[in-house]
């Protein structure tokens, strides 16, 4: 796990609630139990700083970074998406975009990266597709200095018609596989977690059943059920995270609290 989005998760699934703010020793203890060691963590939280995801403040416990407002954009779409609080529905018109592909490798890859954790596909590298408009594609778009041609289509032949851009534009074999290797390999791990055990071991484990089931973020569009094929492996997998995520969630916020309270109990003592 890296440090860089495992501070995304942190933010995303625990400080955002509480203000979107916290000291940098919280930080460095809330990660310690993901095996992210202190260096790790301050590099990555520069790198953040940087990229305008991050903006350094002064907190009563000392000093610390809170989001910016891009970043708190990022991190309620992507928890809209985790928790699948919205109803996917489809009006029949597809979101299009034809752009000038980056001439640098790398960019072209961040771009392709970002397109898709914004729900598009690629039917080929200039084109792209999503079944519904993308909030930020426009901002990151020319923030990216792309040129672009945007169009909405509709498929006049129907959900025949339109399954063939999505068999074009997204692996569904391949991203159903993802999910049934997502419950596999998770079920194991957190069928040993109760109620009994500790807070931290409790949090650890929810921090990577979260984290794992956000690389879906870059990996599944979330189309309408439509366009899904039967027996959609994706629906057992959300119950299951669904389910485990909401069980281990008390223990995690108390672990949370309990590192956020100790910077402050250090800060009142250095007070006296």
């Amino acid at each position: 796990m890296q440090a860089r989005s495992a501070l995304f998760d942190l933010y995303g699934d625990h400080l955002r609630a509480r203000g979107g703010r916290a000291p940098v020793a919280a930080l460095v203890r809330l990660l310690a139990p993901l095996g992210i060691a202190p260096p790790a963590v301050r590099t990555a939280v520069s790198r953040m700083v940087r990229q305008g995801w991050l903006d350094p403040c002064r907190l009563t416990s000392g000093p610390g970074y809170s989001i910016t407002p891009k970043a708190a954009r990022r991190l309620d779409e992507a928890a809209a998406r985790i928790y699948r609080t919205g109803r996917i529905t489809w009006d029949g018109r597809f979101d299009l975009l034809v752009l000038e592909a980056p001439a640098s490798r790398r960019e072209r890859q961040r771009l392709a990266a970002n397109l898709t954790f914004l729900g598009y596909g690629a039917l080929d590298e200039c084109t792209w597709v999503a079944t519904r408009p993308g909030e930020d594609v426009d901002v990151l778009l020319d923030e990216a200095d792309v040129r672009y041609e945007r169009f909405t289509a509709a498929h006049t032949s129907g959900t025949p018609g339109a399954m063939g851009v999505v068999r074009r534009a997204w692996n569904l074999t391949e991203i159903g596989q993802a999910y049934e290797q997502f419950v596999a390999e998770q079920r194991p791990l957190l069928a040993g977690v109760t109620v009994r055990s500790p807070d931290e071991e409790a949090y650890a484990a929810r921090f990577r059943l979260v984290h794992a089931w956000r690389t879906f973020l870059f990996r599944d569009p979330q189309l309408p059920p439509a366009l899904l094929p039967e027996r959609w492996p994706g629906t057992a997998a959300a119950s299951f995270f669904d389910r485990h995520a909401a069980r281990l969630r008390p223990a995690a916020d108390r672990y949370v609290e309990q590192c956020l309270d100790a910077g402050n109990r250090i800060a009142r003592q250095k007070g006296r």
